[in-house]
C-alpha cells in the first residue's frame, strides 16, 4: 500500500518538507516582503491619516485603500538610527550601546555580532534579501594610517578624508543578513556623499561638497568627501529605480525576496527634483513629500507590473516624526501640520516624535480599506514576519517584538501588546499602556519647547502622565491625580529593562545599566 495516497500521510509529508525548509509555510506560499521606510515623514503628511493634509499623497492613500492603516503605530525612538535598530533586530534601541542621539556616516557597526536580524531570519528560510537605501546603522570603514577611531557621533565632515575609500567596508548590511546592498551610509546630510554597493563605494570621493539643507535657504549639509557626480537631488529617484530593478530581477528568479527600502526622503537635504519644485504650493518640504509619494508609487508599480502584488506583503511607514527643518511656520500658514493633532515633532518624547504612518497591504489576507487602532510598533516587524512563516524565534532574538499577524488577519480578540516603550533623542523614556502614557522627563525630551532644562526652570513636574484617549494632544499632565498609574507604569518599565525583554520568555542579559531608565 502507498501510504502517501492517504490524506493524513500527505499532510504529514507536507509538514515534514516545510519543516526541512525551516517553516510551516510551503515554499510556494511564502510571500515576498517589502518594507518601505520613509525618513522624517510626519503622521499628518499623508492624506489618509489627516483630513486636513494639504499635501497630495495619492499612492500612499491608495495603498491604505488596498490594505490596513494603523492609527496608533509608533517607532521605538523619535530619531533615525535607534528606530532602524529596532526594525532590523526586533529589539528596543536602548538595549544597544547607543543611548542618545544617532550615528554618523563613518560610525562603527551598531548591530551586535551574532544577533539574529529579520534579514538573516528570512534568508535562513529561503528568501533572497536586499537593503536598498539609507543604512545609518554603522559599518567599519578602512582608515588611513595614523588616523583616529571613528565614534558614535556625527562627523563634522572633514574627518571623512581619514577613510581609505579604495578599500572595502566591513560589518555593514551584508554582515547582518542582506545578500545585496546599495545605498548611502547614513542620512543624506552626512558624509561620505557617494553610493555604496555591497561593501565598496561605487565611485571614489575626490571632492569636497555639500548640499542645501532646504532649497532656497542658505544653510548647508556637512561639507566633506563626495563623488564628483553625486547629487543629493538624484538619490530618491536612484533608490526607487534600483528597487524597481531588483523587484524585476527577483520576479524572474521565482524565489521569495525581502526588500528593505529605507528611503532618504523627505529628510534633509530637502531637495525635490526640478519637476517637483513648487508643485505643492506650500514649500520645498511639501514638494519633497509629493515626490517621495510618486516614487513609492513607482515601487508599487514594479510589484504590480511583474505580477507579484497578490503574493507580496508590503509595509509602508516612517522612522520618526517630521523634523522642524520642514519649516513648520511656513506650513502652518498654509493650514498644514505634519504632526496632525499630536504634540511635538522629531526628537521628542511626545507623540509627534514617534507616532508615524503605518500601512500594511497583503491582498487576500489583509482586508482592503481596513483600519486598526491597536497599539503597534515598527519593532514588531520581525515577530510578524516570523509568524507569517510559522517560524519560532530563538529566545535571544527579537526580545521586544510582538506579532501583528492576528491584527492583520482580523483575528485579534484584544490588545496584542501589553505596553510600548518610547525613547527620545536625549535618551528620555516613556511607556504607553492602554490609555495611559507616562513620560520620565519634565519637558519634550528633545527639541520642542519646553526642552527639559527649560521645563525644570519653569518648575514643571519631573514626570508627565497623559490620558491619550481623552487627551491625544498631551495638553494636561495628570500625574498628580493618578500616582497609582505612575507607579504601575514605572514598575512595568523597570521590569522591561531589568529582564532584558518585554515579551514572554527567559530573562536576557541586558546590555545597559538596569537604572538607565531613571536617568
Amino acid at each position: 500500500m502507498n501510504l502517501f495516497r492517504k490524506p493524513t500521510a500527505v499532510v504529514l509529508m507536507a509538514l515534514f518538507v516545510a519543516t526541512l525548509c525551516g517553516s510551516l509555510m510551503l515554499a510556494d506560499e511564502r510571500p515576498n516582503i517589502v518594507f518601505i521606510l520613509c525618513d522624517d515623514l510626519g503622521y499628518g503628511d499623508v492624506g489618509c491619516n489627516n483630513p486636513e493634509c494639504k499635501i497630495p499623497t495619492p499612492h500612499v492613500d491608495q495603498l491604505a485603500a488596498e490594505g490596513m492603516r494603523f492609527t496608533d503605530a509608533h517607532t521605538t525612538s523619535s530619531v533615525c538610527t535607534p528606530t532602524r535598530y529596532g526594525v532590523i533586530t526586533g529589539r528596543y534601541n536602548w538595549r544597544s550601546r547607543l543611548q542618545t542621539g544617532v550615528l554618523g556616516g563613518l560610525s562603527p557597526r551598531l548591530i551586535e555580532p551574532g544577533r539574529l536580524t529579520v534579514a538573516e531570519m528570512l534568508r535562513q528560510n529561503g528568501y533572497h534579501t536586499a537593503c536598498i537605501g539609507k543604512w545609518h546603522l554603522g559599518m567599519d570603514w578602512a582608515r588611513k594610517a595614523d588616523t583616529g577611531q571613528f565614534e558614535d557621533n556625527i562627523e563634522k565632515g572633514p574627518e571623512g578624508w581619514d577613510v581609505d575609500f579604495t578599500k572595502p567596508t566591513t560589518n555593514g548590511p551584508n554582515t547582518v543578513g542582506f545578500d545585496y546592498y546599495f545605498g548611502i551610509a547614513a542620512s543624506l546630510d552626512m558624509v561620505p556623499y557617494t553610493y555604496i554597493e555591497n561593501d565598496r563605494v561605487t565611485v571614489l570621493p575626490t571632492i569636497d561638497n555639500a548640499f542645501p539643507m532646504m532649497l532656497g535657504k542658505a544653510s548647508q549639509t556637512r561639507r566633506g568627501p563626495a563623488a564628483a557626480e553625486f547629487d543629493a537631488m538624484n538619490v530618491l529617484p536612484d533608490l526607487a529605480e534600483k528597487a524597481a530593478q531588483y523587484i524585476g530581477q527577483r520576479a524572474e528568479s521565482g524565489k521569495p525576496f525581502f526588500l528593505y527600502l529605507p528611503l532618504a526622503s523627505p529628510h534633509t537635504p530637502i531637495v525635490p527634483s526640478p519637476e517637483w519644485q513648487g508643485k505643492s504650493g506650500l514649500n520645498p518640504y511639501a514638494d519633497f513629500v509629493m515626490e517621495t509619494d510618486h516614487y513609492v508609487g513607482l515601487v508599487l508599480d514594479a510589484i504590480q507590473n511583474h505580477g507579484l502584488t497578490a503574493n507580496t506583503l508590503v509595509f509602508f511607514t516612517s522612522d520618526n516624526g517630521c523634523s522642524p527643518q520642514a519649516d513648520f511656520p511656513a506650513l502652518a500658514e498654509k493650514g498644514h501640520d505634519p504632526s496632525h493633532i499630536y504634540r511635538g515633532h522629531k526628537a521628542d518624547i511626545w507623540d509627534g516624535g514617534h507616532r508615524v504612518p503605518f500601512i500594511v497591504r497583503w491582498p487576500g489576507r489583509v482586508k482592503a480599506g481596513s483600519t486598526s487602532d491597536q497599539l503597534a510598533s515598527l519593532v514588531d516587524f520581525q515577530a510578524t514576519c516570523a509568524e507569517v512563516l510559522g517560524v519560532k524565534l530563538p529566545d535571544d532574538a527579537a526580545e521586544d517584538s510582538v506579532s501583528l499577524l492576528p491584527v492583520l488577519l482580523d483575528k485579534a480578540t484584544g490588545p496584542v501588546r501589553e505596553a510600548l516603550v518610547h525613547h527620545s533623542i536625549n535618551g528620555k523614556f516613556s511607556i504607553r499602556q492602554g490609555r495611559w502614557k507616562l513620560e520620565l522627563c519634565p519637558g519634550s525630551g528633545g527639541w520642542s519647547a519646553p526642552r527639559d532644562p527649560q521645563a525644570v526652570k519653569q518648575g514643571l513636574p519631573a514626570v508627565q502622565l497623559y490620558d491619550i484617549q481623552a487627551d491625544p494632544a498631551e495638553e494636561k499632565n495628570v500625574e498628580a491625580e493618578h500616582p497609582d498609574v505612575v507607579k504601575q507604569l514605572t514598575d512595568l518599565l523597570e521590569r522591561y529593562v531589568t529582564q532584558g525583554r518585554s515579551t514572554p520568555g527567559a530573562p536576557q542579559k541586558n546590555a545597559v545599566a538596569v537604572d538607565i531608565w531613571k536617568k
